[in-house]
């Protein structure tokens, strides 16, 4: 039958000759891939293809079918029009980071209302925004909220955090056990919002180590997840 959803493109791409594949995450179904016919062999098709850029915030009308792989976009228009997101340098290296990401974090073919508008809000958060330096590793933190494995909050100025426990310590009890600059930076982190980031004052050396430790955190809880190929690239282009 016909639905209409709310969607955030997380990748794309080609198959056969003219057709492409497009991965969302959908306001209604969770993670959904979406068959886009003969979108290289007419203008009519391009035209559409052109609105599944990566994390473009997307009103979709399908043809969902259960148990069906690979669903069908009757029509497509944008739900939220990004002013800067995907074409400012830096923004656009977190466009593509964020998104690789997300690609390899979600999974579940659900709904998850929480979920979906976290990542709405904070997309639309980081468009709007000029404080931004920090952004992902806030964003980071935050997903993993709704992914089940946030950090608990420390109690009584614990110096350790065990990674592979999620839970602050005062003495190191495993190998996942790390202490110093990234630990005063994640306590800190778990108190603020966004609109706060601008009182985070560090260099591209504190933010690259941080962003290391949050992707081992992420590699530890979550089953398969694969360490974005973008994040060279990303760290050269975001520190240059």
């Amino acid at each position: 039958m016909l639905t209409t959803t709310n969607a955030i493109v997380l990748s794309k791409i080609k198959y056969r000759d003219n057709d492409l594949i497009v991965k969302c995450y959908t306001q209604k179904y969770g993670l959904v891939s979406y068959l886009l016919r003969n979108v290289s062999s007419s203008k009519k098709g391009n035209s559409k293809s052109a609105y599944f850029q990566l994390l473009s915030q997307l009103q979709l009308v399908t043809l969902h079918k259960n148990n069906r792989s690979l669903q069908e976009v009757k029509e497509v228009k944008v739900h939220y029009l990004y002013s800067n997101l995907q074409t400012h340098v830096i923004k656009s290296a977190i466009t593509f980071f964020l998104a690789e990401l997300l690609t390899s974090t979600l999974k579940e073919e659900e709904s998850n209302e929480h979920l979906y508008t976290y990542l709405e809000t904070t997309l639309q958060w980081l468009d709007t925004h000029n404080h931004y330096a920090n952004f992902h590793l806030l964003f980071l933190l935050k997903l993993t909220k709704h992914l089940g494995f946030y950090p608990e909050l420390p109690q009584n100025n614990e110096s350790w955090f065990n990674l592979a426990e999620g839970t602050f310590q005062h003495h190191k009890t495993n190998m996942y056990a790390v202490s110093g600059e990234n630990i005063i930076l994640l306590k800190h982190l778990l108190g603020i919002n966004f609109d706060k980031l601008n009182t985070i004052k560090i260099n591209s050396n504190q933010r690259q180590s941080f962003l290391k430790m949050m992707l081992l955190y992420f590699e530890l809880h979550l089953e398969g997840f694969r360490k974005p190929q973008s994040m060279e690239i990303f760290n050269q282009v975001f520190n240059s």
